[in-house]
């Protein structure tokens, strides 16, 4: 449920001032405000009429836009529906996590996200990870689609435990990854020290780096989704069904270029180049999972 009431940070985090500018406004009674509990708050309501009406444009009030950039992880699907929409939607994968901090700093329009627990089996974790945030409690959470994450190989391998009992070779993600997290939920469950299994020495940003290192044999295997390893021509073991969803504030979502992604994403054009790909559900396309 979302707050009602915003303190002075999550005010000026709000309207995308700083909290001394915030304060100035509040001096000469330019913005909505109320002391009554012996504190400022600002009524998130008043605040976005008072931003609609557009009643007072004080020198130094600059609402910040983000740039149309869609931060966090790398997806085939993903990259081609930014492409195909016709949005000018760039991206930057650098994983889950990631694409959450670029988000509450207003570096990105959304966050594509895909995160993994180990004490939830997974279903709530990515509208959990949005609710703990502070920063994001203007955040809306859309689902994109579910995708099929498994275990990519040169060859075939009969279970992610064998794997390791087989000493392969792993090729892992920068930490935050959703991959990454999955792959240390894994380990956990099988009894397994992260640290103690056998790596590459390099890192790799996205599922496709890594599906052209087990191609390279820089590493035996890995984990990634089924549309990579179909791609890739790899082995594909499947492990989980996972949520790959999109956080944006709600003031950006009417930006025209988000309007344009959010309705390509709605037509049989994407959900037939979902099937195409592989390893895909588009049925919680576009469903609205939080609203803070």
């Amino acid at each position: 449920m979302q707050d009602v009431y915003l303190n002075s940070e999550q005010a000026a985090a709000y309207l995308g001032i700083k909290e001394r500018k915030l304060y100035d406004l509040v001096a000469v009674g330019r913005i909505p405000a109320t002391k009554a509990t012996g504190k400022w708050l600002f009524p998130r309501a008043a605040l976005d009429r008072w931003l609609e009406a557009g009643l007072f444009t004080p020198p130094g009030y600059e609402p910040k836009t983000p740039p149309m950039i869609i931060a966090g992880s790398q997806d085939p699907l993903l990259d081609w529906a930014a492409r195909r929409s016709g949005s000018g939607l760039a991206l930057l994968a650098e994983g889950s996590e990631a694409g959450l901090r670029h988000l509450e700093r207003q570096e990105a329009a959304l966050a594509a996200i895909h995160l993994h627990r180990a004490d939830d089996n997974d279903a709530p974790a990515n509208v959990a990870a949005v609710k703990e945030s502070p920063h994001l409690f203007d955040t809306v959470l859309i689902g994109f689609a579910e995708r099929e994450q498994g275990l990519l190989s040169r060859e075939p391998v009969g279970g992610f435990n064998e794997a390791l009992a087989r000493n392969l070779v792993f090729g892992l993600r920068q930490a935050g990854a959703g991959a990454q997290l999955l792959f240390d939920k894994l380990c956990a469950e099988a009894g397994y020290q992260p640290d103690a299994i056998s790596r590459s020495n390099t890192i790799y940003t996205t599922g496709e780096d890594l599906a052209f290192a087990i191609h390279a044999g820089q590493a035996d295997c890995g984990i990634a989704t089924r549309a990579v390893a179909i791609k890739a021509g790899l082995h594909f073991l499947p492990l989980v069904w996972e949520a790959f969803d999109l956080a944006i504030r709600r003031r950006t979502y009417f930006e025209p270029a988000l309007q344009a992604f959010f309705t390509f994403l709605r037509c049989d054009e994407f959900h037939a180049q979902a099937r195409a790909l592989g390893g895909y559900r588009t049925g919680d396309t576009g469903r609205i999972k939080l609203n803070r």
